[in-house]
């Protein structure tokens, strides 16, 4: 069997090549992945890497991305398969025209061919390599939940009219979770765990200097600054790594070479996107000492 990592360093590595600054921790659990052919789960406050995480993934393993995008309501038919029946309905007007028995037109119309594949099979009958992204997959009720089981543990699907479908390779999967409720067991027991937290400072400035052109290192360090001590005091939101990227762009179309208390209090939309949170930002930023550079 073919491997896609040769050793965690490997990993670490690659992703550094396409822009994501992985640790350690999340280089060891991709390379785990890819050695015991199991979904990693990746759980951790909203705009912390996660989804980037499985986009570089693909990217470094010259691999099909293939997202679901999960949300409340989210079915079977959306996310595993469908029949088209106007097609199959087409099929059965023709054939009953011409005297065909109802067995016949039965198994014609339950083939391949009236098959509509939604992102879990699609990714279990791809022959090209592929990276399956089932992302926010809190968001979806139990019972939708339990349809993942089948796939995660045996990388197959079950179809009543056409029976098991194997995957043609062993996607790398990856679970996304912003913990707004708590997962099944089940799912969890089928998964590496991973947890993805907002990056210290220094790994942030690294980030920001990684992601955005032009950017003088000493910016940089302030927007890291800045971004770490917002996220000590207790807001509805706090800023993500994407907001701070969009800070920093920001700042440097500005002109801004120091942040000074009105540049910071001015852009701080950018960071945050509740009101409550500004006012109490903008508050925090004019009067506590060393927060603003």
């Amino acid at each position: 069997m073919s491997y896609r990592f040769e050793d965690v360093a490997s990993v670490k590595d690659d992703l550094q090549k396409v822009d994501y600054l992985s640790d350690e921790g999340i280089a060891g659990v991709v390379y785990l992945a890819d050695r015991l052919q199991k979904p990693i789960l990746v759980e951790g406050p909203a705009g912390t890497g996660k989804t980037e995480l499985a986009k570089s993934v693909a990217k470094i393993c010259d691999a099909r991305l293939i997202r679901l995008q999960c949300y409340e309501g989210l079915d079977e038919a959306k996310a595993l398969y469908e029949w088209n029946y106007k097609k199959q309905l087409l099929r059965i007007q023709t054939e009953r025209g011409d005297d065909h028995e109802w067995a016949d037109i039965s198994d014609d119309i339950f083939s391949d061919e009236f098959l509509l594949t939604r992102p879990l099979l699609e990714a279990i009958t791809a022959d090209e390599p592929v990276v399956l992204l089932i992302d926010e997959v809190d968001r979806v009720e139990m019972e939708t939940e339990a349809l993942l089981l089948e796939i995660l543990s045996d990388y197959q699907v079950s179809i009543p009219e056409l029976g098991t479908i194997e995957a043609k390779q062993i996607p790398l999967v990856f679970l996304t979770s912003n913990n707004t409720r708590e997962l099944s067991e089940a799912l969890k027991r089928r998964c590496l765990y991973l947890h993805v937290d907002y990056p210290d400072m220094e790994r942030e400035k690294e980030i920001v200097l990684t992601k955005v052109p032009d950017i003088s290192e000493n910016l940089a360090d302030q927007v890291a600054r800045v971004v770490r001590s917002i996220r000590q005091i207790e807001l509805k939101k706090h800023p993500s790594v994407s907001e701070t990227l969009d800070w920093a762009k920001t700042l440097v179309l500005l002109g801004v070479e120091k942040i000074d208390e009105r540049t910071a209090t001015d852009t701080i939309n950018i960071l945050l996107k509740y009101q409550s949170d500004i006012t109490k930002a903008v508050k925090e930023l004019s009067t506590a000492d060393g927060v603003t550079v």
